[in-house]
């Protein structure tokens, strides 16, 4: 698709990497999400039973907790990397699955401080190695976005029919996908020919709904992986019960608020899930949970940490070389 500003051609490569902006954040701004992240979990235990803290993470299976939560990592990785090369193969068509894997785990590092500082970073490496123009590259990763939330809002709607919520809650859901549907149906010329937005125009809606449907896998193991982990603890919470919050946990935790979600997952799942403990108090049910988001969340990390910093060397030598392959 021709395109209202003129392509950076593959013979200039720094034509394709905009320059770095001459301003950083101000270190309040970047240190903010750590004070929020801490402020919210700190909240979250001074409301628990400590003993029943305690008695919570000394009566899990330990080495099952941990296999289950290193099974789902690899799971999510293969399951995100096979929608996600999907998508950004209509940009890159010559993106193979076994070295973007590598790549996506590698990710998980600066993932760490951000879900979408990880994938800014994904995109500026892609965009570099097959010398694509950066902010089409970006447009890509908007697809990706756009996709993964077609998912959430399709999963969303399904829980608030079946827990009987107002009818309205799904209008407005089904109405916001339909809008956005409807906008790419039209192309309007304004934004289907900009660089960043085209790639959202240029696949279409058949190609949204597509991608979604490769998209599935990956949304089906979050869920498991988001809502399985507090069954460990003894928070029984009913499969009715987790289509209804879990979506919502599963979004909350990419915003960018907190580093990982650490903070707003435990704030949320303390209100929607301290109900499905068997305990006699509050403080006591919020324990079980607060045991639950806190471990889940240091396993992951010290796990990802992990898994990024053994990918990391490889992983870029391997997208380079495939880069240049024939």
């Amino acid at each position: 698709m021709a395109t209202s500003e003129p392509t950076p051609t593959t013979d200039d490569p720094d034509a394709l990497v905009p320059e770095r902006p001459h301003q950083d954040q101000p270190w309040w701004r970047r240190l903010l999400p750590f004070v929020l992240g801490a402020g919210l979990v700190a909240w979250v235990l001074s409301r628990v039973d400590w003993d029943a803290f305690t008695t919570a993470l000394g009566r899990v299976n330990h080495l099952g907790f941990i296999a289950f939560v290193a099974g789902l990592l690899l799971a999510l990785l293969a399951a995100d990397s096979f929608a996600t090369v999907h998508v950004y193969r209509r940009t890159v068509p010559q993106l193979r699955f076994g070295p973007f894997f590598l790549v996506r785990g590698a990710s998980y590092l600066p993932s760490l401080l951000n879900h979408h500082l990880g994938q800014a970073w994904l995109t500026w490496l892609l965009a570099r190695a097959y010398r694509i123009d950066l902010r089409r590259m970006a447009g890509a990763t908007l697809l990706v976005y756009a996709t993964w939330a077609g998912c959430l809002l399709l999963l969303a709607s399904a829980a608030f029919i079946s827990a009987g919520y107002p009818a309205i809650w799904v209008v407005v859901i089904l109405g916001a996908g339909l809008a956005y549907l409807l906008l790419l149906f039209l192309k309007p010329k304004a934004l289907a020919e900009t660089r960043l937005l085209a790639p959202l125009f240029d696949a279409g809606v058949s190609g949204h709904l597509t991608a979604m449907i490769t998209r599935i896998p990956h949304v089906v193991v979050l869920f498991v992986g988001t809502w399985v982990p507090f069954l460990f603890f003894g928070v029984e919470v009913p499969l009715s019960a987790a289509l209804i919050y879990v979506p919502v946990l599963m979004v909350v935790v990419t915003l960018p608020l907190t580093p990982l979600g650490v903070g707003t997952r435990d704030a949320l799942a303390a209100t929607f899930f301290a109900q499905y403990v068997n305990a006699p108090t509050e403080a006591e049910r919020l324990a079980a949970v607060a045991a639950s988001t806190t471990t889940v969340a240091v396993t992951l990390v010290v796990l990802e940490a992990a898994l990024g910093l053994v990918l990391l060397r490889s992983a870029t030598r391997r997208i380079e070389i495939a880069s240049t392959a024939r």
